[in-house]
């Protein structure tokens, strides 16, 4: 009869015999991660915005996405998507119906347009003056990007966009109205915000591109505006250059009113490219910090 009290001659055999039950048992059991155990168990249902968040002591710097956003799940981006092309076909389509609208749509979709670098630009500041986060390289380049929206937008008034009042009025109090969402949606999640202005810029190229494709004669036969070339040829470059994250140096041929469109439109997918560039790890590139290979002069 074997006697399992804990004495001086079987104490060796119990310590054996449970560390032998110990690694059996560990021996089966579902391998876990150093970030599920320092956390606990994953759910089973996938979250909005997908998976796990690191803690904020365990984020990257390089951008405002990394720093406090979270990805997103395949159904928001759609629903982003989704939202943008209703009000594209309940307001757009609608309201600037008509071949004379033209101009009063671009003013409208310009006036929108750079409201959430003013959103990202506020935020930015706050979080600035909270002491959470500073990148002055992020502030440079949203206050470029507005830049750029609003010679755009001096543009389309010169060209008689913003002559009637109800265009006015309808532009700018969703402007205002927009702003604040994107001001909310960027303290929520910064790649939520970029998101949704991929679609509203992709919106935008998509519009200027196919009223090139239906205008081209008509628009070649027109000067450009002053506001064009004081912008593209006779201006300062500088601010130009910093919203061209791709690192490509460009400079926009400006003869004629066609040429003023193919150049909004570039501009318009160079904006898509950054709002897909700040969604990612990466840290966007600028020309004039030496980042870029590519000769300025």
């Amino acid at each position: 009869k074997i006697s399992l009290a804990p004495t001086t001659m079987n104490r060796p055999l119990l310590i054996s015999c449970l560390l032998a039950s110990a690694g059996s048992i560990s021996a089966f059991a579902p391998p876990q991660s150093s970030t599920v155990s320092a956390i606990g168990r994953r759910r089973s249902t996938t979250p909005l915005f997908s998976a796990i968040v690191p803690p904020p002591e365990e984020r990257s710097d390089a951008n405002p996405s990394t720093k406090f956003g979270s990805p997103l799940s395949d159904g928001l981006k759609e629903a982003n998507r989704w939202s943008i092309g209703f009000l594209k076909g309940t307001i757009f389509d609608t309201f600037f119906a008509g071949e004379d609208r033209a101009y009063a749509r671009f003013y409208a979709l310009e006036t929108i347009a750079r409201v959430p670098y003013f959103s990202y630009l506020s935020v930015l500041h706050l979080y600035e003056t909270l002491g959470r986060w500073r990148r002055a390289k992020y502030l440079k380049l949203h206050f470029a990007e507005s830049w750029n929206e609003l010679h755009h937008l001096l543009i389309m008034e010169e060209l008689g966009g913003n002559d009637r009042f109800l265009d006015r009025f309808l532009a700018q109090h969703i402007a205002f109205g927009y702003y604040g969402v994107v001001i909310l949606s960027y303290l929520i999640n910064p790649i939520f915000a970029y998101n949704l202005n991929q679609d509203v810029e992709e919106h935008a190229f998509s519009t200027y591109d196919e009223y090139l494709r239906e205008n081209e004669e008509m628009l070649k036969g027109q000067p450009a505006p002053q506001a064009a070339i004081d912008y593209y040829i006779e201006g300062d470059m500088y601010m130009f250059d910093e919203f061209q994250t791709t690192c490509e140096m460009r400079r926009p041929k400006i003869e004629n009113l066609y040429d003023v469109f193919v150049a909004i439109r570039d501009d318009e997918a160079a904006h898509v490219e950054t709002m897909k560039a700040l969604q990612t790890e990466l840290d966007v590139a600028s020309i004039h910090d030496g980042e870029c290979e590519v000769d300025i002069f």
